[in-house]
């Protein structure tokens, strides 16, 4: 956002924290500011824990922006180059704002997720209905990959696409018996999580096909 419209929300009362282009002169002169003057920090995010990171609090002037800034320039978040910081919020601990902008992070990712696994951005006609019906199986869509993300040992925090990879995409034979459905998966390296899921148990019946319940088989 241009810095003049950032001096327009300040103007308002509302407060706000983005990132700065990291241009060549900022760098060089971070670069050459003594080890003393950083700070050390621990931080708390998702896929994130306890990640060190080490920081700068400073007051900067901006073209456009009327009146004084605070930048935190902050290295250790998987970045080769420091991320810089820009609030008007100089109450909020540096931590504090760090950890609010990697909240925001975790929304872009959701989002980002919607985009390209569910493809909730390819709507496939103009009719309203169709479009309302997009978002809402798109919605649908996720709980059902959060609900199966939390069945699994160690996959409580994975992304859709990585257990659609790893679990739904999986190779096997239906075969229908006069008393149930046997579900036989491929031989994979993932088969003894899944079994120790236990997603068949108890036996769920599926209504259109005469009641029958599902059984999971592995090799």
């Amino acid at each position: 956002m241009p810095y003049p419209e950032l001096s327009q929300l300040n103007q308002r009362g509302i407060w706000f924290v983005t990132i700065r282009r990291r241009g060549a002169a900022i760098l060089r002169r971070l670069s050459a500011l003594p080890a003393s003057q950083w700070r050390q920090a621990v931080i708390d995010t998702a896929y994130r824990r306890h990640q060190h990171i080490r920081y700068l609090d400073e007051t900067v002037h901006l073209p456009g922006y009327k009146g004084a800034l605070r930048q935190l320039a902050v290295t250790g978040l998987g970045r080769a180059q420091p991320t810089l910081f820009l609030s008007n919020n100089t109450k909020e601990s540096a931590r504090a704002l760090i950890v609010r902008y990697a909240s925001r992070n975790r929304v872009e990712d959701g989002l980002g997720i919607s985009v390209n696994f569910f493809h909730i951005d390819c709507l496939a006609s103009e009719v309203r209905l169709n479009v309302d019906l997009d978002p809402t199986m798109t919605v649908l869509a996720n709980g059902c990959y959060r609900w199966l993300a939390k069945q699994l040992r160690g996959f409580d925090t994975a992304a859709p696409k990585q257990l659609y990879r790893k679990f739904v995409k999986t190779g096997g034979v239906v075969e229908i018996q006069p008393e149930r459905l046997v579900v036989h998966f491929d031989k994979r390296c993932h088969n003894p999580i899944l079994r120790e899921a236990a997603l068949d148990q108890p036996s769920q019946v599926i209504p259109w096909l005469r009641n029958l319940p599902v059984v999971f088989q592995y090799p």
